[in-house]
């Protein structure tokens, strides 16, 4: 008897946090109000070089984002003049759960509950309340090779951005934040995983080009500005990126 009502309660759970979910994506992707997107900063290694890039840190320094978004919605036709608020919250000192090197469905599950309790657990207060909670894991701007790998969830309405805390990284910094933000309303990576580089159309600013290479821009989801076959380069910053047509159908700003 007590087996079967704790199967009941977990069911009950389940079937509450589905249900918040899609109701989460549907109020996201109606783009009726402003999506607030509050953003977290955390020092990842803990060192001094980091703090001090910290310490100084404000709204200005991520002011690009805002007028990003406004510009690209107004191509796709959206009518809100203001999609997306960006707000800087208070700074987390815990570091959120590792993600897993196991690549299997129930890690990656697991993983994603770890996380979304550590965001519940961890994140401070903050007003608005913020429909998107990114956490800004800040590293040295001395980090050698590749930074972790950044994740925007759907599910949970959060994400993990890895960057570098140095002034001359602030554009390509950005670049990660809008990336990772447009994960938690729907939009899908649209490069390929095993060589990085971005996969026509869709991954392509301008997939009419002729010729078609190389390409003037990024598209935001995939990434990488496409020079030549084999090659692409890391943009500079979101004046070298737009959100094209399929990322846009994705969030609902395109029917």
């Amino acid at each position: 008897m007590f087996k079967a009502i704790r199967i009941l309660i977990l069911l009950g759970i389940l079937v509450t946090a589905a249900g918040t979910t899609l109701i989460g994506r549907w109020q996201a992707q109606s783009w009726k109000r402003p999506q607030v997107v509050t953003l977290y900063p955390i020092n990842a290694a803990g060192d001094a070089a980091t703090e001090a890039y910290l310490q100084r840190l404000d709204e200005s320094d991520f002011a690009r984002l805002e007028p990003y978004f406004q510009d690209q919605a107004r191509r796709h036709g959206v009518a809100l003049s203001q999609p997306i608020r960006i707000v800087l919250g208070r700074r987390v000192s815990a570091l959120p759960p590792a993600p897993p090197r196991d690549r299997g469905v129930l890690a990656a599950i697991s993983w994603s509950l770890r996380m979304r309790w550590w965001a519940w657990r961890e994140t401070p207060p903050s007003s608005p309340v913020p429909d998107v909670k990114l956490f800004l894991m800040y590293h040295p701007p001395d980090f050698s090779g590749a930074l972790p790998h950044s994740i925007g969830l759907e599910k949970g309405r959060l994400g993990l951005a890895h960057l570098f805390a140095a002034r001359a990284q602030q554009g390509a910094n950005e670049v990660v934040i809008a990336h990772e933000t447009l994960h938690t309303f729907s939009a899908t990576d649209k490069y390929d995983p095993a060589t990085l580089m971005p996969l026509p159309p869709d991954g392509y600013a301008e997939p009419d080009r002729e010729p078609l290479l190389p390409q003037a821009r990024a598209e935001l989801m995939a990434g990488r500005i496409p020079l030549r076959n084999g090659e692409a380069r890391i943009p500079d910053g979101l004046a070298q990126t737009v959100i094209g047509p399929a990322t846009a159908r994705e969030i609902g700003w395109v029917k």
